[in-house]
């Protein structure tokens, strides 16, 4: 597995995992039963494009992470599709950012995976 671009890695949100989404987390292989994760990491990711130019598509990942904003890079909850503008991951980002402080991450990729 190719290691992440973390040059253009930008975290939106650190917000505390609620009774649904933890309930949803545990049915995903992104859980881990022996880690210390309470918060989702949600961020914007740059995917460079293997072409002669450095050119970039965005996804937005939701990661399980510690309160101080660790993760495992390899357990991802949800990845989006790689979209040409940022702009548009990042208004993905914050939906999914609302969507967390409401307990309804769960329901907010699953429709987001169906769209």
């Amino acid at each position: 597995m190719k290691t992440p671009n973390y040059h253009d890695f930008y975290q939106k949100a650190l917000v505390p995992i609620e009774a649904n989404d933890l309930m949803s987390l545990k049915e995903t292989d992104a859980y881990d039963p022996d880690s210390s994760c309470t918060h989702w990491l949600i961020a914007v990711e740059g995917v460079q494009l293997p072409q002669s130019k450095i050119y970039f598509h965005w996804k937005v990942s939701v990661y399980p992470a510690t309160s101080e904003g660790d993760f495992n890079w390899k357990k991802p909850y949800y990845c989006s599709a790689n979209m040409a503008l940022m702009d548009w991951a990042n208004a993905l980002a914050s939906s999914l950012v609302k969507s967390s402080k409401k307990d309804q991450l769960s329901s907010a990729t699953v429709l987001e995976k169906i769209s």
